[in-house]
């Protein structure tokens, strides 16, 4: 899952982290035109979400910064399925770019 990684915030309740910066593909988003902070991978999480995983809908939370991504709940299951979506995402140029590109053509307007 990495760079994502999930922390038990108290007990039964965790968050699914990712700092910005720390991706392979840091550099690629910024050339498709977003910043790569928090808000955009919130999106990039929604949108995997609606289009690969809809049955994570509800089962978890967004908190985002500027400087990190955070999807939080008690639902550790969805966390760590979300998390791996994700890692394929921040690990691969070609993925990034399908992403990107499927919000280009269904018009979905990514946070930053």
């Amino acid at each position: 899952m990495n760079p994502l990684k999930v922390v038990e915030t108290s007990p039964g309740k965790y968050s699914l982290l990712l700092n910005a910066g720390t991706t392979q593909v840091e550099r690629l988003i910024e050339d498709l035109g977003h910043e790569p902070h928090g808000y955009f991978w919130e999106g990039v999480a929604q949108l995997l979400i609606s289009t690969e995983a809809p049955g994570l809908e509800g089962r978890l939370k967004f908190d985002p910064e500027s400087s990190m991504f955070c999807a939080y709940g008690e639902d550790l299951p969805a966390l760590e399925e979300l998390g791996t979506r994700m890692a394929a995402v921040a690990s691969s140029p070609e993925r990034m770019r399908q992403i990107v590109a499927h919000a280009e053509a269904t018009g979905f307007v990514f946070d930053d």
